[in-house]
């Protein structure tokens, strides 16, 4: 699955002979000049689009087509290039951008969801994510099973009976757990449902689910994609027949959009992304193994090491171990906040894949809604940190953990 871009890192590449490579693709793909031939993508803020006659409309709405734009909410031109440049990285059949990550979620699980079907998912989800599925589905009449994502016998037995289908994170936030997706995607595929898998943490680049049996992938743009703190987004991808039977009259309906400026920013964005994502995952690297051992900190995770409970499976399905690692401070919240508050450098903030490091308390921010209980079953204790690894010197990052271990 992995292979080299010619830049001296790894990254999941397209596999059509003759197709373009991954650095190419990032930066040219799904390009639409308009006649005037400008060199960066065109930015087409419009809501809505004209006609010649009465009888032209009639046909757009009553035949639509992909070059027959009719309205925003629906279409853009600009929107349309990020989901072209993004699909073809993905190596997707489809992509319909969202306008934030939580869109795209929702999104895609309502598309393919009614009342009566029953959701398998795993355990270690995003808070919202979780929320969703735990409080939003059963209200529709959808009723659903958490698994522990690395434990194959509880896939098993959840799937032993019928589903509609399979959701869960890999690697997940912020705990870093690696799901074996083939035997899972597998297992689900025999109980009739679809795998809905949530790629932001390793990006297009690092891991390709749908290569690996998955049916629907899931991003925030927000994250890595954009990467530099600008403008939020959301995207999903799949089967051509899943996007326009399914999902799009979904999304057409509802009306969670993503603006043009927003699109022409993740734009510029992908044309960086395998530049940032390959220097934040060899930095992330070097910030792992610092941690890893210190005697102020339980344990360290990262795909990459070898102390990590899925190293192998890591190693497998992902091309790099990517941009976040997660860490314990020994003495609880606490000495959890002592660490973060003596931090120069790196940025407390909830965001996480941009050029900036950040870090936060997953257990009174981005999973505060979990019960107690619940937050302990998936590891997340009052001392687990996320730091997501910016573009700033190793050395530089090193510095400023070093004077948060020394105020704990």
């Amino acid at each position: 699955m992995a292979k080299s871009n010619g830049g001296g890192g790894k990254v999941a590449g397209p596999k059509s002979a003759g197709a373009p490579r991954t650095r190419t693709t990032a930066v040219r793909g799904g390009l639409r000049r308009s006649n005037f031939q400008e060199t960066s993508e065109a930015l087409f803020l419009n809501s809505g689009y004209v006609y010649d006659s009465a009888e032209e409309a009639a046909q757009a709405f009553a035949h639509p087509t992909p070059e027959r734009y009719v309205y925003s909410r629906y279409a853009n031109p600009t929107v349309s290039m990020f989901e072209d440049r993004l699909r073809l990285l993905e190596g997707a059949e489809a992509c319909k951008a969202t306008a934030s990550g939580m869109a795209a979620v929702f999104g895609a699980l309502l598309a393919l969801l009614r009342a009566g079907d029953r959701i398998v998912a795993s355990r270690a989800l995003f808070g919202s994510c979780h929320y969703i599925v735990n409080d939003i589905l059963p209200k529709y009449g959808i009723a659903h099973e958490f698994v522990d994502g690395c434990d194959i016998a509880q896939w098993k037995r959840a799937l032993g009976a019928p589903a509609k289908a399979v959701f869960l994170e890999t690697p997940s936030n912020p705990m870093l757990e690696i799901i074996d997706l083939p035997q899972v995607a597998a297992l689900a595929h025999a109980a009739g449902a679809q795998v809905v898998v949530d790629n932001v943490f390793a990006t297009p680049l690092l891991q390709r689910p749908l290569e690996l049996g998955a049916d629907i992938v899931i991003y925030s743009a927000t994250k890595h994609i954009d990467g530099q703190g600008r403008c939020l987004g959301g995207a999903i991808l799949g089967r051509k027949s899943f996007v326009d039977d399914l999902l799009a009259p979904f999304l057409r309906h509802t009306g969670p959009a993503l603006s043009p400026f927003n699109a022409w920013n993740l734009l510029k964005g992908l044309e960086t992304l395998p530049l940032r994502v390959e220097a934040q995952c060899r930095g992330a690297l070097t910030v792992a193994k610092f941690l890893n051992g210190r005697t102020k900190v339980k344990r360290a995770l990262y795909p990459q090491l070898d102390s990590h409970p899925q190293a192998q499976l890591a190693q497998a399905q992902m091309a790099m171990g990517g941009t976040v690692v997660t860490f314990e401070i020994d003495g609880g919240r606490e000495a959890a906040f002592r660490f973060l508050d003596a931090l120069e450098l790196i940025d407390i903030s909830n965001n996480l894949g941009d050029a900036k490091s950040l870090i936060c308390h997953p257990a009174t921010t981005t999973h505060q809604r979990l019960a107690p209980e619940e937050r302990q079953r998936v590891g997340i204790t009052d001392g687990v940190l996320r730091l997501s690894v910016g573009l700033e010197d190793e050395n530089d990052l090193i510095d400023d953990l070093k004077r948060g271990l020394d105020a704990v």
